[in-house]
């Protein structure tokens, strides 16, 4: 998108051209550097072309933006190309036993290896809610409509959820530990996994709040 890519280019000279206050104490980067929220998640985003040809890429600026949407920026890749066609896409996320084909989907491009998904060795199937494909070795996917997308931000609605049965752990409820998914390290440029549970959620501060 060239809109998006000459916003990220004014953003950037603002960056440069703003004075920046150290931090006492404290290592201070400034606003130039690679590292700004991490870890970010792997979501691997999943299209059809107009001949059907699915296409999947690698995204971590993405997050949850609403109780049934997801946010993602994008510049301009074939996954833009192929969202302008069907309106829809769906998201997967990558885990330990993807590593190696996920960072494949990231780094080759849809537009210069059209068989992408293929030479990985990966399948898929046609969404039932959506106009894009399900990537088969991902075992959790969202199928999303696109809400809007303009100036590099895309916004899909979630329309459903679905889940291999071998990543839900006796409750029916998704198993992070099952799923192993991985995430993005901008720090030092590596993917890690997912760690042990450390604290029950809306649960762990309640000792404190009774003092």
């Amino acid at each position: 998108m060239a809109a998006c890519s000459e916003n990220n280019k004014n953003n950037q000279t603002m960056k440069e051209n703003t004075p920046v206050q150290e931090v006492a104490g404290r290592k201070n980067f400034g606003p130039n550097h690679s590292l700004m929220t991490t870890p970010q998640p792997c979501v691997m985003i999943a299209t059809w072309d107009a001949d059907k040809t699915p296409d999947v890429m690698m995204a971590a600026w993405a997050g949850q933006y609403d109780h049934n949407q997801i946010v993602i920026s994008l510049s301009e890749h074939k996954t833009t190309d192929n969202l302008k066609i069907t309106n829809a896409f769906t998201v997967s996320f990558a885990d330990e036993r993807t590593v190696k084909e996920s960072d494949y989907f990231g780094i080759v491009s849809g537009r210069n290896v059209p068989d992408k998904v293929a030479r990985a060795g990966f399948t898929v199937s046609p969404s039932p809610n959506v106009d894009a494909p399900i990537i088969n070795e991902y075992p959790l996917t969202l199928e999303c409509r696109v809400v809007s997308f303009a100036d590099g931000i895309l916004i899909g609605e979630v329309v459903n959820m679905s889940a291999d049965v071998s990543i839900l752990d006796e409750a029916g409820r998704v198993d992070l530990s099952k799923l192993k998914p991985i995430v993005f390290d901008a720090s030092s440029l590596t993917y890690r996994s997912i760690g042990d549970v450390v604290g029950k959620a809306w649960g762990a501060g309640k000792e404190l709040d009774a003092e």
